[in-house]
């Protein structure tokens, strides 16, 4: 897999979400044209709820006051707030598999790896769970839902991308069925006790490259 010539941005405050994808579009067209280099963008958005395109009305089980966006990334209802790492990823899967053929499942696949690589240096094993999105751990006995993965792809660029759950606020979970899962839960690296002495946004960055 190619994986140079990726810019990486990080947002120092929070990013509203209409803003994100406005800045993905835009992004994803200069790539397509080929006049701006591959990015991921780590950033964190006041809460919200965003509905993928596989969204069902009744897994939204309570309404409150946070804001819900439809959103044509795959996937259903999932949650973001402070505490969470949102990394959009806008790259070109022709570049990366090259001289291979693009392939999306492979490359879901390879953001599932990264993940996992990335909780594997925090001391957690993350799993991937056939027939489940996202990435999957032990708490305390139960199995449950630290990161959440739901992209869309134009002419083979991708955006939209994965949410890994830091320190949120989990009880926001719970006016939702997270990506229509109802049978198990979500947590999160705080609440499974990570100690955040490193930097997070470094060591997303060093697995990134190391994981292929």
């Amino acid at each position: 897999m190619d994986l140079s010539n990726i810019e990486w941005l990080e947002a120092k405050n929070p990013v509203e979400f209409l803003d994100a994808v406005n800045f993905m579009e835009k992004r994803v067209a200069e790539i397509i044209a080929g006049t701006a280099p591959q990015l991921i963008w780590i950033v964190e958005h006041p809460p919200l709820y965003t509905a993928g395109i596989s969204a069902r009305e009744e897994d939204l089980l309570h309404k409150s006051e946070i804001p819900i966006f439809k959103t044509n990334r795959g996937g259903k209802h999932t949650y973001h707030g402070p505490g969470m790492k949102i990394i959009y990823v806008m790259l070109d899967l022709k570049k990366i598999f090259a001289p291979q053929s693009p392939d999306v499942s492979r490359f879901v696949e390879f953001l599932e790896n990264w993940i996992i690589k990335f909780l594997h240096k925090l001391n957690i094993n993350g799993e991937i769970k056939k027939g489940r999105v996202g990435i999957w751990v032990d708490d305390n006995g139960s199995e449950k839902k630290i990161a959440a993965i739901g992209i869309k792809v134009k002419k083979w660029v991708s955006y939209h991308g994965i949410a890994i759950n830091i320190n949120p606020d989990l009880k926001a979970f719970e006016n939702i069925v997270p990506c229509g899962i109802k049978e198990f839960g979500v947590t999160s690296l705080s609440k499974m006790g990570v100690d955040f002495k490193n930097d997070l946004n470094k060591m997303l960055r060093d697995c990134f490259v190391n994981v292929a």
